[in-house]
């Protein structure tokens, strides 16, 4: 499997912001629209801000999903969905209010295109992405979308590994010092990474943009 790309940057936002937005291009380009997959998380807002002052692309023409959501109230400060009020595009949101939260799994899953043009993620401290809790059985469900146990206080309603790893290309942002240990088992090859819930994204075609903080432990970095 080829390396991840790898970008140390000191607005490490604006640049994912940017490759995100040079995907979604791409996409137009080629056939006329173009489908984007956002996580939240604390990183995802400056991203999300530099994304959509990209005034160039038509947003009309792009469908922007959710990697995952909180199983929370409409308005509740815990959704992502709160992130993407101002965010411009055709918004497909997950329905994390269903009293059958499996089934709504299921209805969103029939709403996802083939493959995603671009999938942003982030990565917790622990080494999880979308919402893949460390131990936690989702990440093996079958499904494309699927419901997990309580993480943080929160079920969550999250995309699945083959999902994702399916995606034409990954932009993963990560920022602070509290991530330099997982940043460096996955891609740094700096101890093992095979019980982080990240390890399971593939690192061809995947763009990892990272501040210093973050890429701290990486070979050659001091």
């Amino acid at each position: 499997m080829a390396a991840a790309d790898v970008i140390v940057d000191e607005h490490p936002a604006a640049r994912a912001a940017a490759l995100v937005a040079d995907h979604v291009r791409a996409a137009i380009a080629a056939r006329g629209r173009a489908t984007l997959a956002v996580s939240g998380g604390s990183t995802a807002p400056p991203m999300l801000d530099a994304l959509a002052a990209a005034d160039d692309l038509d947003w009309a023409l792009v469908d922007v999903y959710q990697v995952d959501e909180r199983v929370a109230g409409d308005g509740d400060p815990d959704r992502n969905a709160g992130q993407l009020a101002a965010f411009p595009g055709n918004h497909h949101l997950m329905p994390v209010t269903a009293a059958d939260l499996e089934a709504a799994a299921a209805d969103y899953a029939a709403l996802l295109p083939d493959r995603f043009d671009v999938v942003h993620l982030g990565i917790g401290p622990d080494g999880h992405t979308a919402s893949w809790p460390p131990g936690d059985p989702v990440i093996d469900r079958p499904e494309p979308v699927a419901v997990s146990g309580e993480y943080q206080g929160r079920v969550r309603m999250t995309l699945t590994p083959p999902v994702i790893d399916a995606a034409l290309a990954r932009v993963v942002l990560v920022d602070g010092t509290d991530k330099a240990d997982a940043i460096g088992r996955w891609i740094g090859g700096v101890g093992d990474a095979s019980s982080l819930p990240v390890d399971r994204v593939p690192t061809t075609d995947t763009t990892v943009v990272l501040d210093a903080a973050a890429a701290a432990r990486l070979p050659g970095r001091s």
